[in-house]
């Protein structure tokens, strides 16, 4: 079974090792066809804390490695603009 894999952005990087990602999923209403974005946030394992607030990156799913984290970073597709 492949493994789940999701592009989002780095929200938060308070935490030690973790990192907190936005995922939007775009997709049209059922019956109004109108585009809805739906986004859900998920907390991944950063081994290295080499994340920033504002980087898109890649997360892929993994073993449970907390109570709410289960995904781990694969890897940072581009850095922010943003320095903090």
């Amino acid at each position: 079974m492949p493994v789940k894999e999701k592009v989002g952005i780095v929200i938060s990087n308070k935490m030690q090792k973790t990192i907190v990602v936005k995922v939007e999923s775009r997709f049209p209403h059922p019956i109004y066809s109108k585009t809805l974005v739906k986004t859900k946030k998920y907390l991944a394992h950063d081994e290295l804390e080499e994340c920033n607030i504002g980087d898109q990156v890649l997360v892929q799913e993994s073993r449970p490695l907390s109570k709410r984290k289960r995904w781990k970073l694969a890897k940072v597709i581009s850095k922010s603009s943003l320095v903090s």
